[in-house]
């Protein structure tokens, strides 16, 4: 900050607060901030029912509150006023922060300048997990694999797609997991041909394919994993190809991962598999993305990104191919890198016959 000449970093968004406090809430409509001063101790603002948990947290800091019928900005400009320090340079998170909030911040500080952006530097300290958080994301990825074996175990014929998205998130409820990371994601047949597809009414049928794509919240971080299964016995010619091909790209991938690429030669390791079987054009997105207490972070694993892969860098691997109106397959697992290689958080089969197998 005093490099930059940066007065005061204003975070709102809760993931970044989590990381940086380790109190993790989600205010909805109401405003949750930390402020720090180039001059001064940081301060968590919280709306006042979440005080005293706050606190219970925090003991670094000092936490400041507002009563619904008060005005938050007033009471921020209020509170800076008091401690006497210089608030003219604020840098703020530009990937998080809408516009709503920043005019309201402008409002109270007219005087003040808004350019700088924070995002780049909360995405590098999001890149490297300790051992800590790594455990966590282990125990989200187990009860990641639980949820699709709630979901293989649920599949029979007729069952809509709806409803099974519903029992794996009511059995899950019943152990302790209440968050999903994500909205989940169980589409059959041609209806996993569309990358985020949203499941329906759909009912299953006999030989088709059944994509689950999910995660689950685990004391602060996501897991996130994709199993396409096939349901049935006798899976068609082009089935069978273009299951085989997104395998073959998902396991090399994962493979050949190490500290010695850049996410662009990650990416082009299963991209190429795939193109070489003619499916590339089918391979509409990037391999991976960054995973922690957020589904998608920093950094992509897509063509062009230079950056080297960082020991104890989480991301995921999940290539994928979809033909419209006809067939969609993709296979993920998240995990992190080190010198020995990608570690995977998830372990539910990838066979095939995996449902098959499962079941039996």
């Amino acid at each position: 900050m005093k490099e930059d000449q940066i007065d005061v970093v204003f975070f709102n968004d809760p993931s970044t607060i989590h990381l940086l406090t380790g109190y993790l809430s989600e205010p909805h409509e109401r405003i949750l901030a930390l402020m720090v001063f180039k001059e001064a101790s940081p301060i968590l603002f919280t709306p006042a029912l979440d005080k005293e948990g706050a606190e219970r947290i925090v003991s670094s800091m000092t936490v400041h509150s507002y009563m619904d019928t008060e005005n938050p900005w007033q009471l921020i400009k209020q509170i800076i006023k008091s401690m006497q320090v210089d608030a003219t340079q604020w840098a703020i998170e530009k990937q998080q922060l809408s516009v709503f909030k920043l005019e309201a911040l402008m409002s109270e500080f007219p005087s003040s300048h808004f350019n700088h952006d924070y995002s780049p530097v909360i995405e590098n300290l999001r890149i490297q997990k300790t051992p800590e958080e790594i455990e966590k994301m282990q125990e989200a990825g187990f009860w990641a694999d639980e949820a699709i074996k709630i979901g293989a175990r649920s599949l029979k014929i007729g069952v809509t797609e709806l409803e099974v998205v519903a029992e794996i998130e009511y059995q899950l409820k019943k152990q302790g997991i209440s968050h999903m990371s994500f909205d989940t994601m169980v589409l059959f047949g041609d209806n996993a041909a569309n990358p985020h597809g949203t499941p329906g009414n759909r009912r299953l049928e006999e030989n088709q394919f059944v994509l689950f794509d999910l995660g689950v919240m685990y004391k602060g971080f996501a897991s996130d994993v994709t199993r396409t299964l096939f349901f049935g016995e006798t899976p068609s010619e082009q089935q069978i190809e273009v299951y085989h091909t997104v395998l073959q790209a998902h396991d090399e991938a994962m493979k050949q991962a190490s500290l010695s690429m850049t996410a662009s030669e990650l990416d082009g390791v299963a991209r190429k598999i795939i193109s070489d079987k003619g499916y590339g054009k089918y391979f509409n997105h990037r391999l991976g993305h960054g995973l922690g207490q957020g589904v998608h972070e920093f950094p992509s694993i897509m063509d062009g990104n230079d950056m080297k892969l960082i020991k104890n860098m989480c991301f995921s691997i999940e290539p994928g191919i979809y033909i419209q109106n006809e067939v969609g397959v993709r296979i993920e697992d998240c995990g992190y890198i080190d010198e020995d290689g990608f570690h995977s958080f998830t372990f539910f089969p990838t066979e095939i016959s995996a449902y098959v197998d499962f079941i039996k």
